[in-house]
């Protein structure tokens, strides 16, 4: 059974960082693109970054790049997003994703996915 577990979210002040962790179950990362979407309250969805499973060609959101980088572990099926000098409006729940799928990656488009995690909760507050 395919089982995608964020973990690394919190409370961090605005110019902090965090590292949100995706563990894997039921599958091999090897053969799938993986992402990270979030959804804010009274907003809507929104990709923030994928990688691809073969050449970890990677893609972000014009908000957020150049402050998180996304990577990829396959020999322990985690997947990271290291989110730096964090801002109040990066708060939201933000969600794992997974798609076999080689070559690319897609952030525009969630029903791309087929298995997503749980959520793990960010908020920048002061």
């Amino acid at each position: 059974q395919v089982e995608l577990v964020e973990s690394g979210g919190g409370l961090v002040q605005p110019g902090g960082s965090l590292r949100l962790s995706c563990a894997a179950s039921g599958f091999t990362l090897d053969y799938y693109a993986m992402g990270w979407f979030r959804q804010a309250p009274g907003k809507e969805r929104e990709g923030v970054s994928c990688i691809s499973s073969t050449d970890d060609g990677t893609k972000y959101a014009d908000s957020v790049k150049g402050r998180f980088t996304i990577t990829r572990h396959n020999a322990n099926n985690t997947v990271y997003l290291l989110m730096n000098s964090l801002k109040p409006e990066d708060t939201a729940a933000y969600y794992c994703v997974a798609v076999r799928l080689g070559g690319v990656c897609y952030i525009n488009d969630a029903n791309e996915y087929d298995y997503w995690g749980q959520g793990t909760q960010v908020i920048v507050s002061s």
